[in-house]
Parts: C-alpha cells; sequence; structure tokens
C-alpha cells in the first residue's frame, strides 16, 4: 500500500514512521529544501535559532516513535530536564522563579506572593484531574468519531462535567480559585499555548498548565531542530522516501476515492492514502482547489507572533533558558490581538536563549536571543512600519527591568513577521495554530483527522485536532494513523 505525506513538518515526519512500521510504502512531499516546517533552524552570522516552537514537553512522545522502529532513542537523539520552568519578570520590579520541583515551585509561591501553598496545590490537582478524564478522549482519538463517545473513558468524563468549567473563562477559574493577580497572569498565559486568549477560552484549558508543571520542561542536547533531524534520519533509516523542493499541487479524485497526487504541476503519482501535513485552508484552496470546505476553515484564527533573533555581545547571568516579561494591562494585550487586530504598545515579551544550555548556539560570551511577542494573525497590516515601534517598545521594556543597556550589544538581527510565518510555512494568514480556542466549541470545531467526504485522505499537524504544538502534532499523526489502519 502507498501513502503520500504532505509536508515534512514534526506531524508529517511521526506520521510517516508510524505508517512505515505498518508496512506502506511513505513518500513524504515538502517545499522548502529541509525537512521541520515550523520547527526548524538556521544562522545569522555566528548565532544559530532554532525558527519555531521552543518549548519542549512530553519527551516520551518522540521515544515512542523510536521504539515502535526498534531503535534505541538515546543513539539518536537526547534532552535534559530543566530545573527551571521559566523567569517571569513584571514592570513594578517583581520576579518569580518557576522551579520544577513542585515543593520548590510551591515555596517560592508563598515567598514572593504570600499565597498560602494549599491554593495552588488545589488547583494543581483540579487541573491534573481534568487531564486524566479527558485525556484519552480529546488526545489520543478523534473528536469526530462516534466511538470515541461509547465508552467508559467518556461515560466517566460526563460524570464530572461540572469539574471541566466549560461556561467560564480561563481568567475567571484563575481569578477565583488563585486570588493573586501576579499568579492569574502566569496561568492565564497557558492560553497562548494554543493561541488563544485567556479572557475567552473555557476554565477547561487550566489542564494546559498540567503538561508543563506535572511532566516538566525539556531542552534538546543540540537544541529543538534535533528534534526533527533526529526522526528524519530515524524515518529515513526505516525507509520512509522524502522529496524536498518538491510541492504537491493538485489531488486527483475520482467517486470521492483519492487516486493520485500531482507534483509541481507535471507528475502524478497513484497512491492509496493521503495525509495531509499542511494547515488545512492551503489544502482546499491551493491543493484540492475548492473541491470541498469544512467549517473549520471558517472559525477565527488563532493568534500568530512577531519575533526578532537576535545576536547579543554579551551574556546575561540572570535570564534562563525561558523568560517572560509581562504586559502591565494583559487584557487590553489581547483586545489589541482579537478585537483590533494590531499590535499593543506593552506586549508581553518571551525570550528564549538556547545557547544557555548549548553552548556553540553563540560565540563565547555572546547569547542568542529568541524575542517573541503575540501578535494578530496576518490581515495585510503595516508590518514593516510595526517593527520600528514595537522593537524601542520591546528593548526599552526589558532594559528598564533588567536595568541593563540591551540595544548596543545586538550585533545580528533577523525579523520574522506573520506574514513572513505565512508565506515560509503556507499556515493561513500566519496563525501559528490554525484556529483558535476561544469557545468552548472550539475543539470540537477543530478539523478532524480525516474526510468525511474523500474515505482516503487524512489530516495531522498543527490545524487539525487535537491542536498545534510538537506533543499534539505527534498525537495527531498517531490518530490518523490509527484511522488508516482501521479504516
Amino acid at each position: 500500500m502507498k501513502a503520500t505525506i504532505i509536508g515534512s513538518g514534526i506531524g508529517g515526519i511521526s506520521a510517516a514512521i508510524r505508517l512505515r512500521n505498518k508496512g506502506f510504502d511513505v513518500n513524504v512531499y515538502e517545499k522548502n529544501n529541509n525537512p521541520g516546517g515550523k520547527l526548524n533552524t538556521f544562522k545569522v552570522g555566528d548565532y544559530r535559532f532554532d525558527a519555531g516552537p521552543s518549548l519542549f514537553t512530553m519527551p516520551n512522545l518522540v521515544d515512542d516513535l523510536f521504539k515502535i522502529s526498534g531503535e534505541n532513542p538515546r543513539n539518536y537523539f537526547n534532552y535534559k530536564k530543566k530545573e527551571i520552568h521559566c523567569k517571569y519578570y513584571w514592570d513594578d520590579g517583581m520576579k518569580f522563579t518557576a522551579y520544577s520541583d513542585r515543593k520548590k515551585f510551591l515555596n517560592e509561591v508563598q515567598k514572593k506572593f504570600k499565597v498560602d501553598r494549599k491554593v495552588i496545590s488545589k488547583y494543581f490537582l483540579k487541573a491534573k484531574r481534568k487531564y486524566e478524564l479527558t485525556e484519552n478522549i480529546f488526545l489520543k482519538k478523534s473528536l469526530h468519531k462516534l466511538s470515541t463517545y461509547t465508552n467508559m473513558d467518556t461515560l466517566k468524563a460526563m460524570f464530572q462535567l461540572h469539574l471541566f468549567q466549560i461556561n467560564q473563562t480561563l481568567n475567571k477559574v484563575n481569578s477565583d480559585e488563585l486570588k493573586n493577580d501576579y499568579l492569574v497572569q502566569i496561568f492565564n498565559r497557558y492560553a497562548t499555548y494554543n493561541g488563544s486568549s485567556p479572557y475567552k477560552t473555557p476554565g477547561m484549558m487550566t489542564l494546559i498548565q498540567h503538561l508543563e508543571n506535572n511532566y516538566g520542561t525539556f531542552i534538546p542536547e543540540k537544541g529543538m531542530y534535533d528534534i526533527t533531524n533526529s526522526l528524519y534520519k530515524l524515518a529515513k533509516k526505516i525507509g520512509v522516501k522524502f522529496s524536498f523542493n518538491k510541492s504537491v499541487t493538485g489531488i486527483n479524485i475520482q467517486n470521492n476515492i483519492v487516486e493520485s497526487v500531482e507534483i509541481d504541476n507535471n507528475t502524478v503519482l497513484k497512491t492509496d492514502y493521503v495525509i495531509s501535513n499542511v494547515d488545512t485552508n492551503y489544502l482546499y484552496n491551493k491543493i484540492l482547489k475548492k473541491k470541498a470546505k469544512h467549517i473549520a476553515t471558517k472559525q477565527e484564527r488563532s493568534s500568530s507572533a512577531v519575533i526578532f533573533y537576535w545576536g547579543l555581545n554579551k551574556k546575561f547571568e540572570n535570564l534562563d533558558l525561558h523568560n517572560i516579561f509581562f504586559s502591565s494591562n494583559y487584557k487590553k494585550e489581547f483586545e489589541c490581538i482579537f478585537k483590533e487586530s494590531k499590535l499593543f504598545n506593552d506586549p508581553t515579551v518571551y525570550i528564549n536563549i538556547t545557547s544557555k544550555e548549548v553552548i556553540n548556539d553563540a560565540p563565547a560570551n555572546c547569547e542568542n536571543w529568541f524575542v517573541m511577542v503575540n501578535a494578530p494573525h496576518n490581515k495585510n497590516q503595516n508590518w514593516k512600519n510595526d517593527l520600528v515601534w514595537l522593537k524601542e517598545n520591546i528593548i526599552k521594556k526589558v532594559e528598564k527591568i533588567l536595568k541593563c543597556d540591551i540595544g548596543k550589544h545586538i550585533v545580528e538581527e533577523k525579523i520574522y513577521t506573520p506574514e513572513d510565518l505565512e508565506k515560509n510555512t503556507n499556515s493561513f494568514q500566519g496563525s501559528l495554530y490554525g484556529t483558535s480556542s476561544n469557545n468552548i466549541f472550539s475543539s470540537f470545531l477543530r478539523h478532524p483527522n480525516f474526510s468525511r467526504k474523500f474515505k482516503n485522505l487524512f489530516f495531522c499537524g498543527g490545524s487539525v485536532h487535537p491542536g498545534g504544538g510538537i506533543p499534539l502534532c505527534i498525537l495527531s499523526s498517531k490518530i490518523a494513523c490509527d484511522l488508516i489502519e482501521n479504516s
């Protein structure tokens, strides 16, 4: 049986590995000259950067792909657990270190915010229960198959529906349960992990932080792109075939069955199954050429990002791998993004510095800064004009909090806007996670992992169920491959 995979993002490579292990002849077509999609890498001068996702959780999902292939993951890919999840900074001088060790985390909460340890412990416990009740339903199976709802896991979850707090926003739940503005802002931030607003996304989303605060955060020894590179090497070893600088430009269908794909508008190749690892809007508009539509393509887009990749000729010892400099008006920031479709003048600034852990990512006594702010999806805003004042405001904010010069130490720079993200990754309007999760039905309105109209067309990646981010993209590939096996 032949399987064609469109796109070599983390979901596409994972799907290729799974199908190859099931005996399929697998061909992956990628429009760029290397694998990875958003999980990519590049150099600016002597500084190396990971282009996209900078947070690594649930590394067991990556390890599993090696294990099902009969390989020892440690022969390909190594990582370590971080002792510090993130360092948080506020304009008023407050600082907070989120330790991975639960006891140290709770002690820090009590010390810095004067919040009883029992308050946060209760919050964590509730998030854990939400996750355990929904893991097998929302993360490991298709939400769009009746069989998902006719089992004991679903019945057990239904009997505790009140626990999910779907009729309250994440901000309301956090405000009621944590009762501390700093803590609320920390845990509101997890809405951005799926490109949503904490003032709109349902309280159910408290479970997102569970993956980080319960399982931990990790860093690959060679940086985030090593996830892509290692899985690519594994896929090649077990017989997956990759074609780079090749685009799938059409899908030929007869009697609602995919029969072949067109490569670069001139080569037709027969196939038994297709898995799309590209944005669903791109698939429908550019590849299927509007032969089909789905309600998911009409939903509100997730947020995007503006990213400054800076090479600095100085080290900042007080910073860690992950650092957050919060906006002084978080609610207004999200109103600007989702209601006004514009950047906020006092954005929350995320700084990722991989050279803290991967020494060769920057020259000696230097650092590589991945500086990201939340942004609206691309609607033809004047990004070039916005970048001027945005850069000034970011530097001013960070300098004020760290009490040291930043601007004069920037010696290399590259900038990504939502427009660039759309062009480079085919993400519709540059949204990072496909659709947002800004209402209680969002999970059910995400594109399913299969086509209801075309029986041998399947989907994986960040724009479909269960969502964006490395763990969910890997899980989406498993759902799609399981559906193929049972089709």
